[in-house]
């Protein structure tokens, strides 16, 4: 916190997490995957109130499925649907350059259609439960 707060006294300092979208979706293949990101997505959400007024800054950034050497996406999903929203690592790099820059504190990558998906959960849950299951998604690797 010392160091947050010299930085925010010197112009402004910046805390971001990577949650991903799992964090607004409950997504059964990955259960606990899911309930972990919820969590860490209500901590972001907790710790931007909390330092609210103190010019530290929290950026939650909310990727969907990112290509990595450890998580094979492209080749992880069956879903030939699922597998077009797949982006790169330097995307959610991009992402969190421009959350800082507009001082937003919560971005989707990509927008479409994970902010629609996660608008969905909260406002029809048992359609999204069906639909997921739906998926025909296997694995751990969200």
């Amino acid at each position: 916190m010392p160091g947050l707060d010299a930085a925010a006294r010197a112009g402004g300092a910046h805390i971001v997490n990577v949650v991903s979208v799992a964090g607004t979706v409950s997504f059964a293949p990955a259960g606990a995957y899911a309930a972990s990101k919820h969590a860490q997505l209500a901590f972001s959400r907790s710790l931007s109130a909390a330092l609210q007024g103190s010019g530290i800054a929290v950026h939650s950034i909310l990727p969907g499925f990112v290509e990595t050497e450890g998580f094979p996406q492209k080749k992880v999903l069956k879903s030939r649907l699922l597998r077009q929203f797949v982006i790169e690592p330097e995307d959610v790099a991009d992402t969190i350059l421009k959350a800082i820059e507009k001082g937003k504190s919560e971005s989707v990558v990509p927008w479409f259609p994970y902010r629609l998906v996660g608008i969905a959960q909260a406002v029809a849950p048992g359609v999204v439960a069906r639909f997921v299951g739906m998926s025909d998604y296997k694995g751990d690797a969200v």
